[in-house]
């Protein structure tokens, strides 16, 4: 995935189509007409070699023939002809083609290839990137280019829409026409057989023409592509997805309980979650959402106050912000007391805060004042309904004054009706303060706002590599899995299942095995208490549905005779099941402990995912559970648990104490560092876990195996920190130093590090003078993507232990691992020490494990410091210099 000649496709100076036709209906004759009608100022050259001209513009008879070189070409021939165009194009220095040819991958060559196969191939060698095949085109209204076959032309604007539906895109141009909705670029992704989610969200996460990005998605292709480029973009702008296929009803059937839950869709939820995208259901829906986000200020917590004029419309607004799940604030004695001094004695004391229906603009201003003061209070939701009294529009322009004077205020307005109070919307439109027409959309815009913030913060979370909160025994458990794929089976049995969660540190219960009944009479006695007895079968994953368990026997002869009757039960019912003998448990006594579900299944694009819901027999009947990617940190873990119903309950109440919350998120965390570790792990189910107040207890656990295509971190939609690359190193003054990959936390100090350096050094850093970098820049230097790129920071910790950045290495690599641009920079006062050296070295080192083949980098010409260390190292310097700097390279293979 890259960003590598991007810009000829989304901002060409000349563009070429090739298979221009002059066919009222054809393709080719309505991509020329958008195209010429479109207001594109370079030159558009039709080829064909049939016509003399299409749509009054000379064409051209082959691609060889064209005046200039074609930045972009759009291919709208026939399937066989593509691969010679292509070749054609590629002679000529074109780097960018959209290929609206439909069936490239059905039709193949003399070889027995495909025809996309080929193209890729040619695609390739001349470095030429492809939207489509199988695509509707690109619309980039700024420069007024319409390279599509789309029925009408979409409005200039900030928003970028990118679609793998041709229809869908045809769809929302209809529909956002009319409401004067503008792009600033509109996609069709088509057959993704070049560019996908990722390359695009690359590209427009970036753009300055881009305030918001919005996605139609159906499928993806590249999971840690999409993820990496889906975390970057979100980082800078809003981006908002659509995902069809909600109720998938064919899923697979799955061999434990966690695999039959796993829906696909509720996989893509986890994943956009974890992005810090925002997920909606409908295009109205979206195109509001963004309005939201854009107009709506940061908002510091989930409690919305509401301010209103007639009870009803509050009383509506309530429902729906409860129904979609947001909190309605608490008011505050304190804050009731100031209300009552500025509103009459009959208002509602109480949220909502009905203010009577003859408020004017002062009442309204009075109680806003006090309600963006009250601590209680994150954000408010003022409402209006048009009375012969008062005026709505009196009432907006008292109120816009007071937001726009005070920053940390967060206000949405609901002026409910339509002709009275159309003007006092506008005015709020042109104000930038979120406004809506019914308390239904005013209240989905909060929560859009709500779960917004949420997923950002999400999207700061860096679990690391390796846990510091545990130690696991990976190298017991690795024996255990290793035994049991030596034994030639891909289902672990019950106790060899427990062995890998207590080498993680997972309390279990103790487990013994009986081959026979009479074995399993003998170990009753020796073990006394009420027993636990259970069926032990590599051909049976639900014991329970075929009378497999049978509990609170006491003694052992009620054992021994459950355990014959159970034989013979699980014979008749599943005969072809071989049956090892019975598990021997004592019962777990843990009255008031709750059943819960923690799981893990390997979705087909995502990959490993974790799950956590009410266990219990009837887990796939009650179906609450959540879901997350790994990996997860103790703060990712709550959040898990927090979207599950039960856990109002896991919280306390009546007579039952709290369950210990810090144990239940530590057995999450270490059951997504066991994915990490034992890569071999396909599917887990612990059901029951039971929890309390004293922590948590395994019960029942069963692990399904595979072949592993990689180490474990490989298999993750998400990169963990590489905590393994931390290193310490002493300085030839004695001092040490912590060498280690930033992360997003750092910025603060990142921050205070950047600002220390002298002009001179910001200047050889930066190529630039010195200026204070806004968050999102900083976000992008502290918030990386460790498939992509690489930041090395040197820290070193004063007398109280407060960690200082002294100097970062920075490298980002290409997507074949070919080349690696790297930057430099130590803190001021500190050159002259090693730092830099060690950093560098670091980096070297880091590369060459990646086989990264060569490090390149630009230097000023004046920094002969610079020049001078890492010329030490054996870079080289190039002859050339553009712009003051010479570009200086290492070669590492």
């Amino acid at each position: 995935m890259t960003t590598k000649n991007l810009k000829p496709l989304f901002c060409p100076s000349s563009v070429a189509v090739i298979g221009a036709s002059t066919r009222p209906k054809a393709v080719g004759s309505v991509l020329m007409r958008n195209l010429l009608q479109g207001g594109f100022a370079g030159p558009i050259m039709p080829v064909n070699p049939k016509h003399r001209a299409v749509g009054g513009v000379l064409a051209y008879p082959d691609i060889a023939s064209l005046p200039v070189t074609p930045d972009m070409a759009v291919i709208c021939t026939p399937p066989e002809a593509v691969p010679a165009a292509m070749t054609a194009l590629g002679e000529r220095g074109t780097k960018a083609a959209i290929l609206i040819t439909a069936g490239l991958n059905r039709v193949r060559d003399a070889s027995g290839r495909t025809l996309q196969e080929v193209v890729l191939e040619i695609a390739h060698r001349y470095e030429i990137r492809i939207l489509g095949p199988n695509c509707l085109g690109l619309l980039v209204p700024g420069i007024g280019l319409n390279a599509s076959f789309a029925h009408q032309p979409a409005l200039p604007g900030k928003i970028a829409f990118v679609s793998q539906s041709g229809a869908m895109c045809t769809v929302v141009l209809d529909w956002a026409r009319p409401k004067g909705i503008g792009f600033s670029h509109f996609i069709s992704l088509g057959d993704s057989a070049d560019l996908d989610f990722g390359d695009v969200m690359d590209y427009l996460g970036s753009d300055p023409s881009t305030r918001a990005i919005l996605l139609y998605i159906e499928s993806i292709h590249l999971r840690r592509n999409f993820m990496s480029a889906a975390r970057s973009a979100a980082r800078n702008k809003p981006v908002l997805a659509i995902k069809a296929g909600r109720m998938a009803e064919g899923a697979k059937a799955a061999a434990s309980h966690t695999g039959a839950l796993a829906g696909s869709d509720d996989v893509y939820d986890a994943a956009i979650r974890r992005s810090g995208m925002l997920r909606v259901n409908s295009f109205e829906e979206l195109f509001a959402a963004v309005e939201t986000l854009a107009r709506g200020r940061p908002l510091r917590g989930s409690r919305l106050a509401i301010l209103t004029n007639g009870g009803g419309i509050g009383v509506m607004a309530v429902d729906h912000l409860v129904y979609d799940g947001g909190r309605i604030a608490n008011l505050s004695a304190d804050t009731i007391a100031k209300l009552d001094k500025v509103l009459p004695d009959t208002w509602s004391r109480a949220n909502p805060v009905d203010i009577i229906g003859d408020a004017p603009g002062e009442r309204y201003v009075d109680a806003l004042k006090i309600l963006f003061e009250a601590p209680e209070v994150d954000a408010v939701c003022c409402m209006h309904a048009p009375t012969a009294i008062s005026s709505s529009t009196e009432v907006a322009e008292k109120i816009i004054p007071l937001v726009k004077a005070d920053p940390s205020a967060n206000l949405l307005t609901c002026w409910v009706g339509e002709e009275a109070v159309a003007e006092a919307r506008r005015l709020f439109a042109a104000a930038g303060i979120p406004s809506y027409d019914t308390p239904d959309k005013a209240m989905r815009a909060f929560i859009h706002l709500v779960e917004y913030r949420r997923n950002q913060e999400l999207l700061m979370e860096t679990p690391p590599s390796a846990p510091s909160e545990f130690t696991p025994a990976v190298s017991v458990a690795r024996l255990v899995v290793e035994n049991s794929r030596a034994s030639g089976h891909e289902m672990m049995n019950e106790p060899e299942a427990k062995a890998v969660l207590a080498a993680f540190g997972i309390p279990t219960i103790e487990t013994h095995i009986a081959r026979t009944p009479a074995d399993a009479s003998r170990l009753a006695t020796e073990m006394g208490g009420k027993i636990a007895l259970k069926i032990l079968s590599q051909d049976i994953s639900h014991k329970s549905d075929v009378g497999g368990v049978i509990l609170d026997l006491d003694g052992p002869l009620a054992v021994e005779k459950a355990a014959v009757g159970m034989l013979a039960r699980v014979k008749q019912v599943n005969p072809a099941a071989v049956i090892n003998g019975f598990t021997v448990q004592r019962m777990a006594r843990r009255p008031g402990a709750h059943e819960l579900i923690i799981g893990v299944t390997t979705d087909p694009i995502f990959g490993p995912v974790i799950l956590f819901g009410q266990g219990g027999t009837a887990v796939e009947v009650i179906a609450d559970r959540a879901m997350a990617l790994p990996p997860l940190n103790m703060v990712l873990a709550r959040e898990l648990i927090s979207r599950t119903r039960i856990f109002k309950l896991l919280r306390g109440y009546r007579d039952r104490p709290p369950v210990n919350l810090d144990a239940l998120c530590l057995t999450l965390m270490q059951v997504s560092q066991m994915v990490i570790d034992i890569p071999e792990i396909a599917e887990l189910d612990i059901n029951p876990l039971f929890a309390d107040s004293q922590g948590v207890l395994a019960l029942d656990a069963r692990i399904k195996l595979a072949s592993p295509c990689g180490p474990g971190a490989d298999r993750l939609a998400i990169r963990p920190y590489p905590k393994e690359l931390e290193e310490s190193y002493v300085l030839a003054d004695g001092s040490s130093v912590l060498l280690r990959p930033i992360r997003p936390e750092d910025e603060p100090s990142h921050r205070q590090f950047l600002s220390s350096l002298d002009p001179e050094d910001f200047r050889y850093r930066f190529f630039s003078q010195f200026q204070e970098l806004p968050h999102s820049e900083l976000a992008r230097f502290t918030q990386i993507d460790y498939d992509r790129e690489m930041a090395f920071i040197a820290v070193t910790a004063d007398s109280a232990g407060n960690s200082d950045t002294v100097g970062v290495v920075r490298t980002i690599t290409d997507p074949e691992n070919n080349e690696a641009d790297f930057a430099i920079v130590i803190r001021s006062n500190l050159k002259g020490r090693g730092i830099g050296r060690v950093l560098l070295d670091k980096m070297i080192r880091y590369c060459r494990s990646r086989n990264t083949k060569s490090i390149t980098g630009h230097v000023l010409v004046e920094n002969t410091r610079m020049l001078a260390m890492i010329e030490s190292f054996g870079f080289k310097r190039d002859n050339r210099i553009e712009d003051n700097a010479v570009r200086v390279c290492l070669q590492l293979r």
